[in-house]
């Protein structure tokens, strides 16, 4: 049973990796969102050594056990009947079992018997990622997903607005919930149960840098893997100054060989004449000022600098 622990607890460490790429295609559309899976069920959870059960026999109390803990082998020590083995079954699965031991021992023809967990070994979820401060918390009483953010102390100014839930019966098919982005959202949010040994991970923000010549230069977070175009980016931004050099915009975007960079021109995009671009996790957009005033940027290397030490905005707080 040992072996199974360590064995789940590496499961659900791996599934984290695969669950950070999962994220991204959350957002593209190839993953199912929630809502299309039906909710955790605590009776589906593996029952796990130092688990406390309830094994109720219906109409005989005499072979019914009010708290019976599962030892470190996995097995539970019931009235008359003795030892039954049962971790890693769930609870309905270890009735079941239960039920074939009564019969095959002769104490009853046709027993019905209900297991429920009422003391988990554990009654801590962790949680990881983009909080301010990841660690385990206890989830005694039936926590759930906003409650655990606030007791690691909330998110951080980077986080994403997905949220990976990993659950120790299935942690290669972990649950995602798309966090709202304001308050007035909040009654649409999804909060659901966290139960013991839970894995949760909130994910980091994306990241684009609007400079030069626009009304609030700096960077403004979005989604990991979220594109949005040339003209919602600068509405981030505030839109351009007066001095704005439109027809010399760049584009600086981080490629396997480096950066490479793409000259546009704003008015033609503006009149239609050129189609927009779309604007990703980690790309540059520079607007140049017309009269070359002091602190223009002047090279590649200069704005990717600039873009390092730029003031970052929520993209709620960008305004769009």
């Amino acid at each position: 049973m040992e072996r199974l622990m360590r064995t789940r607890r590496f499961a659900l460490t791996i599934v984290l990796v695969w669950g950070a790429m999962q994220v991204g295609f959350a957002l593209s559309g190839q993953y199912t969102m929630p809502g299309t899976r039906p909710p955790i069920d605590a009776q589906k959870l593996p029952i796990i050594p130092g688990d406390v059960l309830s094994v109720q026999v219906f109409d005989t109390p005499e072979l019914s056990a009010d708290s019976a803990q599962v030892s470190q082998s996995g097995e539970v020590n019931l009235p008359v009947l003795g030892l039954v083995r049962v971790g890693g079954l769930s609870q309905i699965q270890a009735a079941v079992k239960i039920e074939s031991e009564l019969r095959s021992h002769g104490l009853m023809l046709e027993p019905h018997v209900t297991v429920s967990v009422i003391e988990y070994a554990s009654q801590f979820a962790t949680i990881l990622g983009q909080v301010k401060s990841p660690g385990e918390y206890s989830v005694f009483g039936g926590r759930r997903l906003l409650d655990v953010i606030a007791l690691a102390g909330g998110l951080s100014p980077s986080a994403g607005k997905v949220v990976m839930i990993a659950h120790r019966n299935d942690p290669h098919h972990p649950v995602i919930v798309r966090l709202v982005q304001n308050a007035q959202s909040l009654g649409a949010q999804q909060n659901p149960v966290i139960l013991p040994e839970d894995t949760i991970e909130v994910g980091k923000a994306g990241i684009i840098y609007i400079l030069g010549a626009v009304k609030k230069p700096g960077g403004f977070l979005i989604d990991n893997n979220e594109q949005i175009s040339l003209m919602q980016a600068l509405t981030l931004a505030g839109g351009w100054d007066q001095t704005a050099s439109l027809s010399k915009a760049r584009l600086i975007r981080k490629v396997p060989q480096g950066h490479e960079q793409l000259m546009l021109d704003l008015k033609h995009v503006l009149n239609g004449k050129q189609a927009d671009v779309s604007i990703k996790n980690g790309d540059i957009l520079y607007i140049p000022p017309s009269l070359g005033k002091t602190l223009a940027y002047r090279g590649m290397e200069a704005l990717i600098a600039a873009a390092q030490t730029a003031v970052v905005y929520s993209a709620a707080n960008g305004g769009f």
